[in-house]
């Protein structure tokens, strides 16, 4: 089309004109032709005063760790002893109870007419016993005075022989009287505990966990009512392999920690290793007694970890990790010292360190301390 255009332009224009304006026409035609745009790159924003630190090995503690759940040393089920309907409930869950008070009332109707009759009871073998000992007393002088005369010939052998069977008769009704007290008297102390029963006591300082019965309910023997453990003493309760139990010893000092109650460590003490396998899982039960502190509550999850040496871990500093939901992650630097988010995969953080198990290599540089700031595409100018 330009060709044309210029043989157009060839036949009315004279040459000069016509080769000036040919230079102006190739002219636009090679800056149209070279007009494309040029891409230019930015400069990353730049962060100072950042905290940044190299990913470093070193050897740590090597460890086995067992989970289990946490238990009271000390835990007792209150049961009924008696049949009666609860007619009173003095706690609830969660109530701190003491030694001997009284968590609940069944109806005593029935053990208090049973401790009256053993009452009366009692009353009536004591006045047989001053009966008998009067008669007895009788019973003896007279004997005393027939002995005298039955030496002086004064009574018949018959007369004298009738006044010592009478003696020794008073003496047998005391012994019996006697009997019949102190069985009136056991009768008495039964029918006392019988009535003591009504009552569901405390059996040592402690916390109730469970309450298993409402007012109305009727108890029988061994029914339980009340669940109450001992705060003062608590143990984990641990399964470790079989392949591991080599490392476990009766009296072992080791660390446990405590899910639910983080950045905070206990120094536990094993008191027991059960000697028997659980068959299916194939696993030990060892309990660990750990020292009283008020945060510890029965059922909760714990993790026991017994030493079998060192080995070598790649750590960065707590402070580094940055949350993102579940994940968590870093901020690497590459050559240009930009920062980027890598998630990682972690380990059993140690002191102020946390072990990276993947997504990390040694010698790498980091941001030690992010502080919750968005630093990714950031150059980075350490302090």
């Amino acid at each position: 089309m330009t060709l044309i255009f210029l043989k157009k332009l060839k036949s009315s224009i004279p040459v000069v004109q016509v080769a000036t304006l040919c230079s102006a026409v190739l002219s636009l035609m090679f800056v149209g032709c070279s007009g494309e745009r040029q891409s230019v790159s930015a400069v990353p924003e730049a962060v100072t005063n950042v905290s940044v630190v190299s990913a470093q090995t070193a050897n740590i503690p090597d460890v086995v760790e067992a989970v289990g759940t946490l238990r009271a040393a000390e835990t007792s089920q209150l049961a009924a002893q008696m049949m009666g309907n609860i007619v009173e409930i003095r706690v609830r869950e969660g109530d701190g109870v003491q030694r001997g008070q009284v968590l609940a009332v069944l109806d005593d109707a029935q053990p208090r007419a049973v401790l009256d009759r053993a009452t009366a009871a009692d009353l009536a073998a004591q006045q047989e016993i001053s009966a008998s000992e009067s008669d007895l007393s009788l019973a003896e002088a007279t004997f005393k005075r027939y002995q005298t005369l039955y030496d002086r010939k004064s009574v018949s052998p018959q007369e004298f022989d009738e006044i010592r069977a009478r003696y020794q008769a008073a003496q047998a009704r005391r012994e019996m009287a006697r009997a019949g007290q102190a069985q009136a008297k056991a009768a008495l102390q039964q029918a006392r505990t019988a009535l003591r029963y009504a009552h569901i006591v405390a059996p040592f300082d402690g916390l109730v966990t469970e309450k298993k019965a409402d007012i109305g309910t009727l108890a029988s023997p061994g029914m339980p009512i009340f669940t109450v453990e001992d705060l003062r003493r608590y143990r984990l309760e641990a399964t470790v392999n079989e392949s591991d139990l080599r490392y476990v010893r009766q009296g072992q000092q080791i660390a446990v920690s405590i899910d639910a109650i983080e950045d905070r460590e206990f120094k536990g003490k094993v008191i027991e290793i059960v000697p028997a396998a659980d068959p299916s899982s194939r696993t030990f039960l060892v309990k660990v007694e750990l020292p009283s502190d008020p945060a510890l509550r029965s059922g909760l999850f714990g993790r026991a970890q017994f030493a079998r040496g060192e080995r070598t871990a790649l750590l960065v500093p707590r402070t580094a990790i940055v949350e993102r939901g579940q994940l968590q992650g870093i901020y690497v630097l590459d050559q240009n010292r930009i920062a980027g988010l890598r998630y990682i995969t972690l380990g059993r953080p140690s002191a102020q360190q946390v072990e990276v198990l993947a997504g990390l290599e040694a010698g790498e540089m980091l941001i030690g301390d992010p502080d919750h700031r968005e630093l990714s595409g950031k150059k980075i100018e350490s302090r």
